[in-house]
């Protein structure tokens, strides 16, 4: 073998090593808040298109939205024998993005018109500044 063979010296590799976690270090802060940025939209796509179409498409055919009782239930499954309903309207039981039921109360809404639709948001907690909701 000659003493001349193709290779990486140890100072160069590790040079690469240090440069890959110098950038690693600049790009990972500004990643990290973004999984919980792309999690609130899904949920503001879920309250404000999704879920909203469902029961639209279920006040349309059946002439009223779910009841509170019935709640988001009443998209996949007819409640009370209602002889108009068409569902399902939705293909499973919705979920927030954080594995949390939305929240459902009809009719009217505390807060919107025709019904209220909402996530306690990444902390689970109601009622705070993270909540997603249809208001």
């Amino acid at each position: 073998m000659s003493s001349k063979e193709k290779g990486f010296t140890l100072i160069e590799l590790m040079l690469v090593i240090v440069i890959l976690g110098i950038l690693a270090a600049m790009v990972m802060p500004r990643l990290a808040g973004r999984s919980d940025e792309a999690r609130v939209a899904a949920g503001n796509t879920d309250i404000s298109a999704n879920i909203a179409l469902a029961l639209d498409m279920f006040e349309v055919d059946c002439g009223r939205y779910p009841t509170t009782s019935e709640g988001l239930a009443a998209l996949r499954t007819n409640p009370a024998s209602l002889s108009d309903w068409k569902g399902p309207y939705i293909k499973k039981d919705p979920k927030d993005p954080w594995g949390n039921a939305y929240h459902y109360s009809c009719c009217p809404g505390s807060h919107a018109n025709d019904y209220d639709l909402y996530s306690a948001g990444p902390n689970g907690v109601e009622g705070d500044s993270d909540d997603v909701e249809n208001w």
